[in-house]
């Protein structure tokens, strides 16, 4: 073993945190049954201020799985669940894997083209959407369509009077119904509250086992290509188990989560729906990260627990500065998804008093893998060590079987119950990430020092990171080609202050007026997620290419950078 793979990094472990875990044996749906006994009376989800207890949830969940089964899920089959964080999203999500079916999680910003391609992939029979998005759905061929749908009018798990103040969904939801109720019988809709009507599910049917597939999660990877990264009840509980290792003083069944992460997100997915729930959390949710909702709900259930990414801490931080929100009863705050800057770890803690520590995962680990020791030995600017039971080398990014020594950079390879069992129905790019000894090769490039400590220093890939979400370059400069007036474009990802990058675009035009900058941005809106389209344009006559014709990005990078002052 190489003094890479000898864990050197245990001595670096807070107090109290274990070498390793035991072996997961039990399923997701036993973690979840295993909450509802300890904890019944207590208040698992909490949405706009309506609660919903460990008990509730587990009923729903019963009720939810039977209401599948009816539609004709069986075990094996995929289920696409396409909402925003809503206690309909954590009931879906559960009640899919009760049948042993397998959840395949979406953005339900994506457009019509960006879901079309996943459900090419998947072959989902049901998907549960949001009622504003589900309609994206009847663009598909007929193919490809799922053959239910099952609408979500968030509203419905809101208190009256929040849906009332509400300005746009209850008018949209009304819509929705009418058009659910308008739905052309060749693609069944019907809504949510149909299906959580349904009586238990019998306690007969058979339960999944760890080794069963609980999920996919479509991820960029290391090659930009989406697919499929398969992951087991035994991988994501096993992460849940690793995360709950390593926060020593976690109060069972008195911790406040915050689910401002987006819970189709690996990282959203396994800190609240598996990690929380585990240990009998409140978990608090919200569809999205709105700092004024975030003020409301604090003054109610103040958070104890958030796992975030770096320009929400900012936020929060400048909030907490200003008076507008107490975010000292924080005990815990993990970020991760993208590098956290030192001067964001230092004004967070002087607002809170408390530690902001950095992770560090990829969805083909059911995401995190290693972390910042939550203690005093924790060292800002790294990602931190490897979890308990994890390995990490680093090695020659053209030879992995060729390790690197202790501070020199290479590419990171990782070892441990978390990593997946590899990209659905794509053997060839499994191969090329899972190698046969177990290891993952995650793309990035790292330094090891010789205790253990992990600084990532570029990336092999040239994948995007903002918002905490990947975006694949090659992905944007396709759609940026469709324009008429588009002869090339690259795209790159620019630094931002607050942690992450910005998609920034170069682009060579047909004509030298063909089109303006913003004219190209409005044209890959239609096409593209929000997050995607290109924050920034810049015409140029030409990209600079290597010998074989290769656009050198990290070139691109440098021009843009040099032409905005960056």
């Amino acid at each position: 073993m190489t003094a890479t793979t000898e864990r050197p990094w245990l001595s670096s472990y807070a107090d109290g945190v274990p070498t390793d875990i035991e072996p997961v044996t039990g399923s997701l749906v036993d973690l979840l049954d295993d909450a509802v006994r300890a904890h019944k009376r207590r208040v698992a989800l909490e949405f706009f201020g309506r609660t919903t207890t460990y008990a509730e949830l587990g009923e729903q969940v019963e009720r939810a799985a039977r209401g599948l089964q009816r539609l004709g899920v069986e075990a094996g089959d995929r289920v696409a669940i396409i909402l925003p964080n809503c206690p309909q999203h954590v009931v879906a999500f559960y009640a899919v894997l009760r049948l042993g079916a397998i959840v395949v999680e979406h953005n339900p910003l994506y457009t019509p083209r960006e879901l079309r391609h996943q459900f090419e992939d998947h072959g989902a029979k049901v998907a549960i959407a949001w009622d504003k998005v589900y309609d994206s759905l009847d663009e598909f061929p007929e193919d490809v369509a799922p053959e239910h749908i099952v609408a979500v009018d968030l509203t419905e798990a809101m208190p009256l009077g929040t849906r009332l103040a509400l300005k746009l969904p209850v008018p949209r939801a009304r819509e929705a119904r009418e058009r659910i109720t308008a739905a052309p019988s060749a693609r069944k809709v019907f809504p949510w509250r149909k299906l959580v009507d349904e009586r238990r599910l019998s306690k007969r049917h058979p339960r999944p086992v760890v080794g069963d597939t609980a999920a996919l999660q479509y991820t960029s990877g290391t090659t930009g290509s989406p697919k499929g990264a398969v992951l087991s009840h035994g991988n994501l509980r096993a992460n849940a188990a690793q995360g709950r290792a390593w926060v020593p003083g976690l109060r069972v069944g008195q911790e406040v989560f915050y689910g401002v992460l987006p819970l189709f997100h690996a990282y959203g997915l396994t800190l609240n729906l598996t990690f929380a729930l585990s240990i009998g959390a409140r978990l608090v949710l919200f569809p999205t990260f709105d700092l004024d909702l975030v003020v409301a709900a604090a003054k109610k259930s103040p958070p104890t627990f958030l796992p975030a990414v770096p320009p929400i801490y900012d936020a929060l931080a400048r909030a907490a500065e200003r008076g507008r929100v107490d975010v000292s009863r924080i005990r815990f705050a993990i970020s991760g998804a993208m590098a956290l800057p030192v001067a964001t770890v230092e004004r967070w803690e002087a607002a809170t008093g408390g530690l902001l520590v950095e992770g560090y995962g990829m969805t083909e680990t059911s995401p995190v893998a290693l972390g910042n020791p939550i203690g005093p030995t924790r060292r800002p600017g790294t990602v931190g060590v490897p979890f308990p039971s994890t390995e990490a080398r680093v090695v020659d990014p053209d030879d992995p079987s060729v390790d690197r020594p202790i501070g020199e950079a290479g590419e990171l390879l990782l070892r441990g119950p978390q990593v997946f069992q590899g990209y659905w129905r794509r053997p060839d790019e499994t191969a090329e990430t899972l190698l046969p000894d177990g290891w993952v090769r995650t793309g990035d490039l790292v330094v090891m020092e010789a205790d253990g400590f992990v600084t990532v220093v570029d990336r092999k890939k040239e994948l995007i990171i903002t918002g905490g979400f990947n975006v694949a370059p090659s992905e944007v400069e396709d759609v940026l080609r469709r324009h008429p007036a588009v002869a090339d474009a690259a795209v790159v990802g620019l630094p931002r202050s607050s942690g992450g990058e910005e998609v920034a675009a170069a682009v060579v035009l047909r004509e030298e007026d063909g089109a303006t900058p913003e004219e190209i941005r409005e044209f890959s809106r239609d096409l593209l997620a929000a997050y995607k389209v290109p924050r920034r344009v810049i015409v140029v006559d030409e990209l600079p290419r290597s010998l074989i014709g290769k656009v050198l990005r990290r070139e691109v990078r440098d021009r843009l950078q040099a032409a905005l002052g960056k």
